[in-house]
């Protein structure tokens, strides 16, 4: 009976989990037209704060690495690479920022070192254990854009 409940309980749980992954749009089916993603790459909007925890992990986007951003004046370090995100929110619209975050290359061309966040277009020399993997997921993706749409 409780081996029963258990795996019933497995089921429902990988069941949760596929579903969620399903809504994923996928790396490769992203679609960078006129500069922008229009469409949630998980289907809806992202969360804010989650967003910037994302945005400030040097383990993940490491956007501080290379932009300035005023409203994170508690962290150290903040990059000169690239423009600063101060009032970025009125630059750009969600869905260029999203197709930024995809994949800059795509957007502004090869010139650009900001990487391709979801995207599998890395470049050459991969290590093996990260070939065909994104650097961020669509989850993460979709929350910095939305802490992003917060800096006016």
């Amino acid at each position: 009976m409780i081996a029963a409940r258990m795996s019933l309980a497995a089921a429902a749980l990988f069941a949760g989990i596929t579903t969620a992954v399903a809504m994923d749009t996928a790396p490769n089916d992203v679609m960078i037209v006129d500069g922008v993603v229009s469409k949630s790459l998980t289907g809806s909007p992202g969360n804010v704060a989650d967003g910037r925890k994302f945005f400030a992990d040097r383990k993940l986007g490491n956007c501080l690495a290379c932009h300035a951003n005023s409203e994170m004046s508690e962290q150290l370090f903040h990059g000169e690479v690239g423009p600063s995100l101060d009032g970025v929110a009125e630059r750009w619209s969600e869905e260029e920022l999203r197709a930024i975050i995809v994949n800059s290359k795509a957007v502004f061309g090869e010139q650009t070192v900001m990487p391709g966040f979801y995207s599998l277009e890395v470049g050459k020399d991969v290590r093996k254990d990260l070939v065909g993997k994104t650097i961020l997921t669509a989850d993460q993706v979709e929350s910095i854009v939305a802490y992003l749409g917060t800096l006016k």
